[in-house]
Parts: structure tokens; sequence; C-alpha cells
């Protein structure tokens, strides 16, 4: 695709609408996109990031469908080889560029793709670039969300080239569309952005006093009404929490699956949302995006091997890793003969900044006593949900 998104400006990347997994762990049900940018200055030409290696031949096509002879600088916002992924080619191409990027992402892409140091000019914070007419600044904004990352904005048309901040994984047709984009986005940010939430509420200040009138991202579509996602990121990042509980939980034969249904009752009763994940089926991409909000966080799961089981396992090391913001967090668990769960679970909770309520164990089958405890459970979730004035029942 080459598209004209502004006066001698043209997203000249791929779709790849067929990718469903993304560094081997990212479900993709919408596919992705690779978006690399050219801006013609009247003296100078600028490409914007590549794609990734299986689309290098879509995006030499699309510079070549522009007439363009040469390229002057190619701007490396990020080293992820889905935005670096070309940049051999095209340097290949077009041997009399320059890749302009800070330090440390140069001293990334001389590693991941042998790139030789005379190749480079390496910029600053603030520093500008001229083109003739365009204006490139770059903004140093790491842990969005590698340590190196930068964006880029072109002052005369007001366009934040936003590298991964943003994004969304979203292949289509209709690069200018955000008809639909809120979940694909919210999503992406679950799962990528979200456990550098602090260093982002740092760069959206960084770049509230600019004026921004288009966000390009290197995913997804273009935002040509930039409040859009920024008001959404706004919210994301925030510390405000919903009335929500997120359940994530395994039933080996029945018994964990009753108790979560019981809870499930409880907290309905007393007003609370309840977003349960059963994860034998779930997308755990769909669990990453419900703890964005959720104030309460509960694992169930039986015992293996004295253990979490190990589907639960990876749930509750996704939820670590990934640091929301959620306040409170529980675990409901049954056992055999004896269980680590707890233990385990506390020792894995490391990064989630929640308080833990009394976990519930059961042994065997949930008996009358064990159910009346998950009973005092929902009542203690609810009791803090009040307390944080989310729940006002």
């Amino acid at each position: 695709m080459m598209i004209k998104i502004a006066d001698d400006v043209y997203f000249v990347g791929a779709m790849h609408w067929d990718r469903r997994l993304f560094d081997e762990l990212i479900p993709l049900p919408e596919g992705t996109s690779y978006n690399s940018y050219l801006i013609r200055g009247k003296e100078k030409i600028a490409l914007i990031d590549t794609v990734d290696p299986s689309k290098e031949e879509e995006l030499i096509e699309n510079i070549e469908k522009l007439g363009v002879e040469k390229i002057d600088y190619v701007i490396s916002n990020h080293a992820e080889q889905d935005h670096s992924g070309a940049l051999s080619r095209i340097i290949e191409s077009y041997p009399m560029a320059r890749i302009v990027t800070n330090e440390k992402c140069k001293q990334f892409l001389m590693d991941l793709l042998l790139i030789d140091e005379e190749k480079f000019i390496t910029v600053n914070d603030g520093d500008e670039l001229k083109l003739g007419g365009k204006t490139l600044k770059f903004i140093v904004a790491p842990w969005v969300h590698w340590p190196e990352t930068m964006l880029t904005y072109l002052k005369e048309d007001g366009i934040l080239f936003s590298c991964d901040l943003f994004g969304s994984h979203t292949a289509t047709s209709d690069i200018f569309s955000t008809e639909n984009v809120y979940n694909s986005a919210k999503r992406y940010y679950a799962e990528i952005m979200m456990p550098f939430r602090s260093k982002i509420k740092q760069h959206i200040e960084k770049i509230e006093n600019l004026e921004i009138k288009m966000i390009a991202p290197s995913h997804g579509p273009i935002y040509k009404n930039p409040e859009f996602i920024l008001n959404a990121y706004r919210d994301w990042i925030s510390d405000n929490v919903k009335n929500e509980v997120v359940i994530a939980y395994v039933s080996m034969h029945g018994s964990v699956e009753k108790m979560v249904k019981y809870l499930i009752e409880v907290l309905i009763e007393k007003g609370i949302n309840v977003k349960p994940f059963n994860l034998t089926v779930s997308d755990i991409g769909e669990l990453a995006m419900a703890l964005v909000d959720s104030a309460t966080f509960v694992l169930a799961t039986p015992t293996v091997l004295s253990g979490i089981h190990p589907l639960a396992f990876y749930a509750l090391y996704l939820a670590n890793a990934l640091r929301p913001k959620t306040k409170f967090v529980s675990i409901i668990g049954s056992y055999g003969w004896g269980s680590r769960i707890v233990e385990q679970a506390k020792e894995m909770l490391t990064a989630m900044k929640a308080e833990v309520i009394e976990p519930v164990m059961v042994k065997g089958q949930a008996k009358d006593d064990d159910y009346t405890a998950i009973k005092k459970l929902a009542e203690k979730i609810a009791d803090r949900h009040k307390e944080i004035g989310i729940l006002t029942l």
C-alpha cells in the first residue's frame, strides 16, 4: 500500500493480513501492519522506519511507486525487527542513505543487523533535522516499550510518528479508519505497554505542548483525531480502576469451577461486575485487556504436584509481568493431600502493587464451610471496593 497522508507525506508500509502470532507469544486475531512513512522535503527525503523482513519487497515497491530515486535519511525510531527488519535492504538499495537514530538504538541496530557504524547519524532528545520545508524533531521516549525508543514529530504538518506508542495490531484496507480500533488499541496497550505505565505518563506529559494534528503509529490505523487515542491512554495509564473482578481459573475435575461459579454469583449479587476466564479456552490477550481496568484479580486453581496448575501459573506470571493497576488480589485453591499454592502465588506477585485478600483453600470438594469462606471473600472484596469509592451500593 502507498497512501498519501499529508502533502509530501506517504504511508509506504505493509499489511500482514494473516499473521496470527507476534513474538511467538501474542495472538493477532486481526493481523497487523508495519507502518513505514516517507517524507519528501524540498531538499532531502526521509523514510521513517521500515517493515518486518517478510514484507521488505512490498516496502521497496511502494517507494518505487513514488518515483523516489534517492533516500537521504532513514529515521529509526525503534530497533525491533518489525520496524527495522528491512533496514539493511533499504541502505543497500539507497547506498547514500544514513540511518538517523539515538545512540542506544544505534548500538542495538549494529548488534541485531550487523550494520556498520559509519552508516549512522546519532541524535539527542530535542534535536531537529531539516529536509527543506519539512522539519523533524526527535523525542527520546525510553521504555515505550524498549529502552531505545524515540518518537519523531513533523513540525510543519503536526504529525507525531509515535512508534509503538498508541499502536494497535490491526490490518486494514483503510489506514485512517479508527471506527473499531478502540478494543484493538486497548489490547495492544494491555499486552505490550501496560508494564511501562509510569513511563508512558511521563512521555504523554512531554508531548502535551506539541500541536498534534495527526498521530501515525508503527502499527494499526493513523489517528486524524489524536484526542481519541490520547484520551484512551490517559484513562488506561491513570490510577483509576473499575468495579470489576477478573477471575482466571482452571478446573481439572470440576471442584474449582463450582467454587468459581459460586463466587461469581455472590459478587454479582453485591453489585460487582465479573469477568471470568476459563484458562483452558481463553484468549490470553482478552485476559490482559480485562486487567487494564479491574480493581480485583482472583486466581482459582487446583493443585498439581503441590503447586499451581501450569495454566494458572502462566496467567499469574502474565499478570505480574504486566503490572496492572489492580488494587486487590486473592486466590481460590483446591488440593488433595497438601499444597503450596498460596506460598507460590505470593512469591510470584513481586511486581503487582496489590493488597492480598485472604485466600480460600479447600481440601477436595467444597463443603458448606468452604462456601461460607468464599462468600466472606466476596464480602471482603465488596468492602474494599466500597473503601476506594467504586462500589456505592
